[in-house]
């Protein structure tokens, strides 16, 4: 709105200290500026800034004036957004946050895909293992690939289980025992999974039979990637989910451990901060997400075998 402009031309020379670096900051020129604060000091009736050779100050006045309309700014611009993705839910922007060794190898393409179909959707992608508060962070959403979630302070949606395996290069059998149940697995050869230094449990199942195997200690981690290229160096058995495997596994470089044990899936849910209903711009990426994933190898949906 036209009646703001001078409002946020003052709030952005406040922020920056300078009227030469706020006009190029909103592609005016310093005259124009100069003279658009001029005129809202006009209108307030107070002196808003302090200008020497050196530097641009607040005045008292100013200091109490940029406070204010900074959050009234931030508001208005808030709801002009919640509205545009309301009446407009093709059009905004969306922050998706997502697991590193997911990130890295799906959503390239998932986002490549996405915005041929949504052009006027710009996404803000962040990659890390570690589980965020959306709410704190500011994010629309989160991926995340665990076990099923117990976290009530969140709205979470599974999407689909994501089939595990135990995995190892063939020449770490050429010197070690290969394990034909889970209770011969040597506990220094697995590699663990885990945000923290407590090892990993695996979980196996044959028919009726059931093993609980707890991890080695002496390597964990908390990326995927980054054990699969230690089982592929033949450094041990990892867990792993398929999408990470699948391509060693058909190149011959990794082989699957215990192929009669089945390891339990994990979930690939999305978690939303807690909306009173589901934003028209992160139902469209919802959506999209899930049709995207029903095509792509790795990933288990309730109607598959």
């Amino acid at each position: 709105m036209q009646e703001l402009k001078p409002i946020r031309v003052f709030l952005e020379v406040a922020a920056l200290r300078s009227f030469s670096a706020a006009a190029r900051s909103l592609r005016m020129t310093p005259a124009t500026v100069t003279r658009t604060v001029a005129r809202l000091e006009e209108d307030l009736g107070h002196q808003l800034l302090l200008r020497t050779t050196r530097q641009v100050s607040l005045t008292s006045a100013g200091a109490v004036v940029a406070a204010r309309y900074r959050t009234v700014i931030e508001e208005f611009d808030k709801v002009t957004r919640d509205l545009e993705q309301d009446t407009q839910p093709h059009r905004g922007r969306l922050s998706v946050n997502a697991p590193m060794s997911f990130g890295m190898r799906l959503m390239p393409g998932l986002v490549d895909s996405f915005r041929l179909a949504y052009p006027n959707i710009a996404l803000s992608v962040t990659l890390e293992d570690q589980l965020i508060d959306i709410v704190d962070e500011g994010s629309d959403l989160a991926i995340r690939i665990s076990s099923p979630p117990t976290d009530k302070s969140t709205i979470w949606r599974k999407i689909c289980e994501v089939p595990r395996m135990a995995v190892a290069a063939p020449q770490l059998f050429e010197r070690r025992n290969r394990p034909n149940t889970p209770d011969e697995l040597e506990r220094d050869l697995c590699l663990s999974y885990s945000s923290r230094e407590t090892p990993e449990v695996w979980r196996f199942r044959k028919g009726a039979a059931r093993r609980t195997v707890t991890a080695g200690a002496s390597i964990v981690s908390n990326n995927g990637d980054f054990l699969y290229e230690l089982a592929l160096a033949g450094a041990g058995v990892a867990v792993l989910p398929e999408f990470i495997v699948k391509k060693g596994l058909r190149k011959g470089q990794i082989e699957q451990v215990l192929p009669d044990w089945e390891t339990a899936p994990l979930w690939l849910s999305l978690y939303y901060p807690p909306y009173d209903a589901l934003p028209p711009l992160v139902a469209t990426f919802t959506d999209f997400f899930e049709a995207y994933l029903n095509d792509a190898d790795g990933f288990r949906f309730a109607s598959q075998p």
